[in-house]
């Protein structure tokens, strides 16, 4: 053949290397980001409960002014305060969600990895295989 002189020409032998190696994965100690998403968590909250809260006030001062006025803009004003805290209060919802979902991603991951390199050629792999599956009919 063309490439038979490729080992030669490459200074590598042509028998076939199966290396098999088992990689564990460590987790590295996540103290550090787990305390910054509690923290972020625990301020993200806090400003959320204190919209929240300013936000009742200012719509029971606007529906109050309503009331008196009986003016509409004075009504569509607390309307939109009223959306306003509603999309705050889902906001808190969707924090618990995600922090949920921090803690989970933290605690998966592959316990063992194992990699095979083959060193050769097709023909070589499909011999290999072809034995292998053989030996195994057996």
């Amino acid at each position: 053949m063309k490439f038979d002189n490729l080992e030669d020409t490459f200074d590598v032998a042509s028998d076939i290397v199966e290396a098999t190696k088992e990689v564990k994965v460590v987790k590295p100690t996540l103290d550090r980001e787990k305390t910054d998403v509690k923290k972020d968590y625990e301020y993200t909250r806090g400003n959320l409960y204190s919209i929240i809260e300013k936000g009742q006030e200012a719509i029971n001062g606007i529906l109050e002014l309503a009331q008196e006025s009986e003016m509409p803009r004075a009504y569509e004003v607390a309307g939109q305060l009223i959306k306003s805290v509603s999309d705050a209060t889902d906001k808190l919802m969707d924090l618990q969600k995600k922090l949920k979902d921090v803690e989970e991603d933290t605690q998966k991951g592959p316990t063992n990895v194992t990699n095979a390199l083959f060193v050769g050629s097709t023909a070589d792999l499909t011999k290999m295989l072809k034995d292998a599956q053989k030996s195994q009919n057996k």
